[in-house]
């Protein structure tokens, strides 16, 4: 599809939507064409403004302050600043600073906007619709949609930019009150009818935002579903009246809204392009709204003075913001979901919980508030029971009868490298190595259970005698050179994704020759051109059951400290948990209880072999990440019953389960489900999925959102991760141990000296 042909350089401009962000544009494409003839259409007056404060951030400012001074010093003039974030619980305030806040009346940002578009000659036109989009793009050599969440510009051309809106679960109110909180306050209240937040923070001397929030089932039982705005402002007011010194809360046209995260598959269409909220919104609990607008309307102005061609600005505008804007709102989503799971987090210790709230969108880490605010992280540390000097993740911590020195995990990475099933030197080293590295626990990859339960020809397995005095070999190794560190293997069974080639010749791709038969829960191939799995039978469950069971006696012969169960990521005890993979009519099909139920029966086999002073724990995907699949209430309901079945912990990953799945990569994506089960099932839990750094390890550890963490590229990357981690952050007690051979390079290597000697005398303008 095609819209009207654009011109080179854009003359006759057109602008939809006269918030912060279109007025911003407007300003700076006058600015930096004053032929240009630009129109901006407002359906509402000029005073009319929704919503009381806006924030802007440090770097945002410096970009307002290059493109445009006289606005920037307009606004620098009317900001109200302050460092403080202030967290209130259960009569309890915790402040944490070093932050930096700037921000400012909305209507006061709109009256500078006004006013400069005015002194350069911008058209504004005020209570007047944008006419449709159509004609604008006929009669404009640019239209910029600036039109809100609601766009009606987006609306008319949907099958082009294809926008996507997901509503989420809680209600809120944007008011404001009559004085000025020292500090941006999250307040919280529970109240008979469950748990509602107050979000708040200054923006003129004497006013402040207050944004109150509830999920969608406490607005309902407190009755705000059917009172009017009035009563709902004023019944806020009580609920948070210590907070606002009893003073009253203020509306404008304010009403009780769902928040709806907006994505759009592309942002231009012609000569058309979408900006501000009508392209992306992100929570309002991360303050990025606004901040957003003016950095596309910056991006914008910027890409339409680099490229002459009008397709090629538009594309390089998007390609430019699209990461940045991702990243924000995978921050805010996250941000969000916390406040949406809020309730989960409440009896936690009150500087954990309020650690954990500041640093629930993953933008905020333990090392950086550890510089914004050493006192209050250092609080934190001892609440949660770290000795002097000693990073979180470097605690020890206790699975069953195993105590792991530090919370670090080399996470299960399939090798493809064994021989008939046998590990050789290749897995002495990679292994041997990374126990060296420091982490408190090693896995070893999917050891399969059967020659038929592989995945690969070159996976390792422990159903012979070989095998498991090669594993004695490695597990020998590791217990004697690197002392204090365990050793766990993970066991599993390929199920309908094996009899494939291995991962860099062709991943999930059936053997050329020598293909096995595959066995599942129901007969669904992985993918299109997969083998077709048999349906297992009675009998053929039997016979897993004892392949598990056999291996499980040889993986005690062998020396393993630590036994996990692979029930993720759609091999065979996987698929019997999906919805999406489990069709059975029979008694190991249908609800959930019934697609727990050989899992369980082969958790419980392997756990009465199994030694019990040794530790069991259970992987699982807590979502498909496709419609249909495991959802968080079934992740919770599994990790509660493989927890009653003998599981120390629940390794928690996601998807792999179905070959059409659609995941939301991020970093630490994963976590928010291990935080979820370890809360709600009280279950020990690791959490998995790109954890890249030892500041998120510290930050995951220190918020209770996660007991262990497992890594798997940083390993690749670096085997000595671990080490390297203390060494870093000038750690050197018994969290981790160097190996003597080692210890001369537990320092960082010194560098090269870069800066120049500083002068120290002035003789006339000569420095010497």
């Amino acid at each position: 599809m095609t819209g009207p042909a654009p011109a080179a350089h854009p003359l006759r401009v057109a602008i939809a939507g006269g918030g912060p962000g279109g007025l911003y544009t407007a300003v700076l494409l006058k600015r930096l064409d004053p032929a240009r003839q630009i129109t901006v259409y407002e359906r509402n007056a000029p005073d009319d403004t929704f919503g009381f404060g806006v924030v802007l951030s440090d770097e945002t400012l410096g970009g307002i302050e290059d493109a445009d001074p006289a606005v920037h010093e307009a606004l620098r003039e009317h900001f109200v600043r302050w460092d403080d974030i202030d967290i209130v619980h259960r009569g309890t305030r915790h402040t944490s600073g070093g932050h930096g806040f700037a921000a400012l009346g909305r209507r006061r940002l709109l009256q500078i906007l006004h006013e400069r578009c005015r002194a350069l000659g911008v058209d504004l036109r005020f209570r007047t619709p944008a006419p449709h989009p159509d004609r604008l793009a006929a009669t404009h050599d640019l239209v910029v949609a600036a039109d809100g969440v609601h766009s009606a510009v987006r609306a008319a051309h949907a099958d082009a930019f294809r926008p996507h809106l997901t509503p989420h679960r809680c209600r809120y109110l944007w008011l404001a009150a009559d004085l000025a909180f020292d500090a941006f306050r999250f307040e919280i209240a529970e109240t008979e009818h469950g748990v509602m937040q107050l979000h708040g923070y200054p923006y003129a001397p004497d006013a402040s935002t207050v944004i109150v929030e509830m999920r969608e089932e406490v607005w309902r039982a407190a009755g705000f579903d059917t009172a009017d705005i009035g009563a709902s402002v004023e019944r806020c007011a009580q609920i948070f009246a210590t907070a606002l010194g009893g003073r009253p809360l203020r509306s404008n046209a304010s009403t009780w809204t769902t928040f709806r995260t907006v994505v759009n598959a592309h942002w231009s269409y012609g000569n058309t392009v979408l900006l501000g909220d009508a392209a992306h919104t992100a929570h309002f609990s991360i303050g990025s709204g606004t901040k957003l607008a003016v950095e596309d309307a910056l991006a914008l102005a910027a890409a339409l003075t680099e490229h002459r061609s009008l397709p090629k600005a538009l594309a390089a505008y998007e390609a430019g913001r699209r990461p940045v804007v991702a990243s924000t709102q995978r921050a805010a989503r996250a941000s969000l979901e916390w406040f949406e799971g809020l309730a989960r987090h409440l009896d936690q210790p009150p500087r954990q919980f309020a650690f954990n709230l500041l640093t629930r969108s993953r933008r905020v880490t333990h090392d950086n508030l550890r510089l914004r605010d050493p006192g209050f992280t250092a609080a934190v540390e001892d609440e949660f029971g770290c000795p002097p000097g000693t990073p979180p993740m470097f605690t020890p911590f206790r699975l069953g009868g195993l105590t792991l020195r530090n919370r670090v995990v080399v996470s299960p990475m399939d090798m493809y490298s064994a021989t008939d099933g046998v590990p050789g030197d290749f897995h002495l080293v990679h292994l041997g190595a990374r126990a060296l590295g420091g982490a408190g626990l090693v896995m070893t990859e999917m050891v399969c259970v059967s020659p038929e339960g592989r995945i690969t020809p070159g996976c390792a397995g422990l159903y012979t005698d070989r095998q498991t005095a090669a594993w004695r070999r490695i597990t020998d190794f590791v217990h004697t050179q690197a002392p204090g560190t365990a050793l766990g293997v993970q066991l599993g069974h390929s199920g309908r994704k094996g009899s494939t080639k291995l991962m860099w010749e062709g991943m999930d791709e059936p053997l050329d020759t020598g293909n096995w038969p595959l066995v599942a829960a129901s007969p669904l191939p992985y993918r299109p051109g997969s083998q077709t799995p048999a349906e297992l039978s009675a009998d053929g469950l039997d016979r897993i059951k004892g392949e598990f069971t056999a291996a499980a006696r040889r993986a005690a012969d062998a020396g393993f400290d630590l036994l996990e169960l692979h029930c993720a990521h759609g091999y065979l005890l996987s698929g019997f948990l999906s919805p999406l993979t489990n069709l059975r009519t029979d008694a190991y099909g249908g609800t959930l209880d019934r697609r727990l139920r050989f899992p369980l029966e082969v958790c419980d086999a392997v756990r009465e072999v199994w030694p019990a002073d040794r530790p069991l724990t259970v992987r699982i995907s807590a979502t498909d990440w496709a419609d249909g699949g495991t959802t968080g209430d079934d992740a919770v309901a599994m990790a509660r019953a493989f927890a009653a079945h003998g599981a120390a912990a629940v390794d928690v990953s996601t998807g792999q389960v179905v070959s059409g799945e659609r995941p939301d990569f991020g970093r630490s994506y994963q976590t928010p489900y291990a935080d979820r089960i370890r809360h709600e099932a009280g279950v020990p839990v690791i959490a998995v999925g790109a954890i890249s750094s030892w500041d998120d390890v510290n930050s995951l550890i220190l918020a209770g959102r996660a007991d262990l963490c497992a890594l798997a590229r940083p390993h690749l990357y670096d085997p000595h991760w671990t080490l390297h981690a203390a060494a870093e952050q000038g750690y050197d007690g018994p969290g981790v141990r160097w190996p003597e051979p080692y210890r001369a390079g537990s320092r960082p290597p010194r560098t090269g000296r870069t800066d120049a000697p500083r002068p120290r005398l002035t003789l006339g303008n000569q420095p010497l």
